[in-house]
């Protein structure tokens, strides 16, 4: 199940710290690298307390922002959740973090069902012949 990802979400895959450089770089179209240096300058230049406060407000109102967007969209059922899980061949770390144990047991009773069982099947067809 692939995780979506919202306007605001922090880059975590290229993050150093907490990936605020990243997600601003994706945004402007600049290296995040630059933009790294750019903020250990400012505090060595201006102020460290000023470019950490506004380091932290900029990873604060992401993740006020990510959250708005999260509650604005529509109310998914958890029948329907259960839907797009079983349409969606969903990773190993998908599995373990948004799927609870009742859905992940439920697919794996699906699986077990919708196997093809042969030796079952060689049984119950020789069981028909004995008749």
């Amino acid at each position: 199940m692939a995780r979506k990802t919202y306007r605001y979400s922090l880059n975590r895959r290229d993050s150093k710290l907490v990936g605020v450089c990243s997600k601003l770089g994706e945004q402007f179209g600049v290296d995040p690298t630059f933009l790294r240096v750019a903020f250990v300058a400012a505090a060595l230049i201006i102020s460290f307390k000023l470019t950490l406060a506004l380091y932290a407000g900029l990873g604060i109102w992401f993740a006020v922002q990510k959250r708005r967007l999260m509650n604005e969209g529509p109310r998914v059922s958890d029948y329907d959740k259960m839907d797009f899980a079983t349409k969606v061949r969903p990773s190993v770390h998908a599995m373990r973090t948004e799927l609870d144990p009742i859905d992940r047991r439920l697919m794996a009773i699906e699986d077990h069902i919708s196997k093809p069982n042969n030796d079952l099947a060689r049984e119950i067809e020789a069981l028909r012949e004995d008749k």
